[in-house]
């Protein structure tokens, strides 16, 4: 069946609005720019099922792969042994509430790091099954509905709290992904990263709303997938935080950053990161606040023409 087009797009999970368009963004207190921090917790499996999904190319470890993989699932559990604890100290000195993506598998293995996580305050969101079983076109509607119930059920049994948001493994999802989060009772999703403010996500099961991620500051997609020095990341960081809290004089902005304890967390990278927040918290009219509170705020506070 071709593509639906429309202006701006060809696919109805939202409505196309062009910045200069839009009415006015307040966050509390007359902040100019919130900031929010998404820590990647996220299992590799030793030999992921038959028929699931992963990226050909899935970073960690040194390439060729082979069977047993160990260089990549033993690189990524250097992040839930060591790196995740060094990533939310540096968040912790700076008042920033983390957002945890947690998968299934993680929630599962791993109760250790999740009361760890549910005692430092933070918020956790769901985070599919495990970087190695990720959302495509592939599946069936039935095979995905599953997947995603099987992923709130786990965080709810093991977090004691159904997760109101959502990050794709892989940033994996299929044509009516947004819908069947909905369904599930997700309220704010984080896979588009188009845009420097929330927004309104449309599904007939609930209010939905897009919680954009600065894709280029990834650190996966910076430091490893486009080998961006790490002292150049540190400055990128500066940089968009920079520009961003200038364009924000008339309007908030919103500067969501993706990162794996895995990578950041290395003992060479993780100053680069302390620096770069630094310098972001020590302006005023910055608030660093959780996933949920900004959409929440953002639900209850639209943008005013």
């Amino acid at each position: 069946m071709p593509a639906e087009r429309s202006f701006g797009m060809d696919h109805n999970h939202y409505d196309w609005s062009p910045f200069t368009k839009r009415g006015v963004l307040r966050w509390p207190e007359g902040a100019r720019v919130a900031l929010c921090v998404i820590v990647n917790l996220e299992r590799f499996e030793w030999q992921a099922p038959e028929g699931s999904f992963q990226v050909a190319a899935l970073s960690g470890g040194v390439p060729p792969p082979r069977f047993p993989d160990y260089m990549r699932l033993s690189h990524r559990d250097y992040g839930h042994r060591v790196g995740i604890f060094r990533v939310l100290d540096v968040l912790q000195k700076y008042g920033i509430k983390p957002t945890i993506a947690l998968d299934a598998f993680s929630a599962e293995h791993y109760p250790f790091l999740v009361n760890h996580c549910i005692q430092r305050g933070c918020e956790i969101i769901g985070h599919g099954i495990s970087v190695s079983q990720m959302i495509t076109s592939e599946m069936s509607e039935p095979q995905e509905r599953q997947y995603i119930h099987d992923s709130v059920e786990a965080l709810k049994l093991h977090t004691g709290a159904a997760p109101t948001g959502w990050l794709g493994a892989e940033y994996g999802e299929s044509a009516r992904t947004p819908q069947l989060l909905s369904q599930e009772g997700i309220r704010y999703v984080c896979d588009w990263t188009n845009d420097e403010q929330p927004y309104p996500m449309k599904s007939p099961y609930g209010e939905l709303f897009a919680l954009p991620i600065m894709l280029e500051l990834d650190d996966v997609n910076a430091l490893w997938d486009r080998h961006v020095a790490i002292g150049r990341y540190e400055n990128m960081l500066k940089e968009a935080f920079d520009v961003m809290y200038r364009d924000s004089s008339e309007s908030g902005r919103l500067l969501t950053l993706n990162l794996h304890p895995w990578l950041i967390g290395q003992p060479y990278r993780i100053r680069y990161l302390d620096a770069a927040l630094g310098h972001m918290m020590r302006r005023k009219g910055v608030w660093a606040a959780s996933g949920s509170e900004i959409i929440d705020w953002y639900r209850q506070n639209p943008p005013v023409v």
